[in-house]
């Protein structure tokens, strides 16, 4: 018999976490478009849905079950699995939603390791990338840069070395499904039970990459606009595929905007400048803002010609955003925690 859940991922820690009953059991969340959930359970795949208790108390957004997560939930005879509580998760993804609402979105819980992906073509961006590192070291899953359509470009190791700067101490991998380069460099990655998340923008290469590790077709691919190399959004819904090794890979839908959730907490913004912050502990005034003192060694690394003055201002960029969201999030926290007694106090 097919042990379901141990190809799924599950181990001792994530067993012992939660204690099941006669009537419960764990599943994981493999599929989800607009709160309509396929899990893995023991007996195999099953459309599952929250149950109205679940739903009356979330506060946040994040507290809805994702992708990747587990879940503790019952088994009904001929309708949905009905899930009744998330598992607290070792890792997750998170980024601040969309628009003007101050609220966190999961986009994939329990991965083991972050593939961010970028293509070398136009979508090459240094600074969207920057932001992609600092929200992937929060996630508390292993950062890792991935170089889609190789073959598209004839600078391949000087874009390798200017990832390398802007990714400082993260492997790169610079493939392509179409001349079969580097799948051996990141197929070690995916080990029986470890998930692997890809993350990029939109026209990244996703995709394309899901089916070249797949060996076969299963996620829709279209071809670049003419013109200006960039691909257009093709997944739309975030799932995990297995792959015949064993490893599991979470595709998402392209992002055309990520924003930061609160990092403070993490330290993201400062592992993902490690540079820069070893470049500050040298400064000569401990309060140096890295401008015009005297003795600034971030001044004198970018005068050397050792540090890219764009990343400066993608750093600065960055602490200023996470400063404003850390006030809009303790203020929301507020609220939230306001709703929460309310309802405590109404049961």
């Amino acid at each position: 018999m097919i042990d379901y859940l141990t190809t799924y991922g599950l181990t001792d820690r994530i067993r012992n976490t939660v204690p099941v009953t006669d009537q419960t059991q764990l599943a994981r969340v493999i599929g989800e478009q607009k709160e309509l959930y396929q899990v893995m359970t023991a007996a195999g795949p099953r459309s599952a849905e929250i149950t109205g208790k679940f739903r009356f108390n979330t506060v946040s957004r994040a507290d809805f079950p994702a992708v990747g997560d587990w879940v503790v939930c019952r088994l009904t005879a001929n309708g949905p699995v009905l899930i009744e509580r998330v598992v607290p998760r070792f890792s997750q993804f998170t980024r601040k939603m969309a628009g003007l609402t101050t609220d966190a979105q999961v986009v994939a819980a329990n991965v083991d390791t972050v593939f961010i992906v970028m293509a070398l073509n136009h979508d090459f961006n240094l600074r969207r990338l920057e932001r992609y590192v600092t929200v992937a070291y929060d996630s508390g899953a292993n950062p890792v840069v991935v170089l889609t359509k190789a073959d598209l470009t004839d600078h391949v190791q000087e874009q390798i070395a200017q990832v390398e700067e802007s990714a400082v101490g993260l492997p790169v991998h610079a493939v392509s499904a179409i001349t079969n380069l580097g799948q051996g460099e990141i197929l070690p990655y995916f080990q029986e039970g470890q998930t692997v998340v890809l993350l990029g923008s939109s026209g990244a290469g996703k995709s394309t990459l899901a089916n070249w590790l797949l060996g076969e077709t299963v996620q829709v691919t279209n071809d670049t606009r003419a013109g200006d190399d960039h691909g257009k959004h093709t997944t739309t819904s975030r799932e995990i595929l297995r792959l015949p090794n064993g490893g599991l890979l979470m595709d998402t839908p392209g992002m055309r905007e990520l924003q930061l959730w609160d990092t403070t907490d993490t330290g993201a913004i400062a592992q993902s400048f490690q540079d820069i912050e070893t470049l500050a502990a040298q400064c000569r005034f401990r309060n140096c803002t890295h401008e015009r003192e005297p003795g600034c060694a971030v001044q004198a690394a970018i005068a050397d010609g050792t540090l890219d003055p764009q990343r400066l201002v993608s750093y600065r960029k960055l602490q200023r955003e996470n400063a404003f969201l850390a006030k809009q999030t303790a203020q929301r926290a507020k609220v939230l925690t306001h709703r929460a007694n309310k309802r405590r106090y109404a049961e």
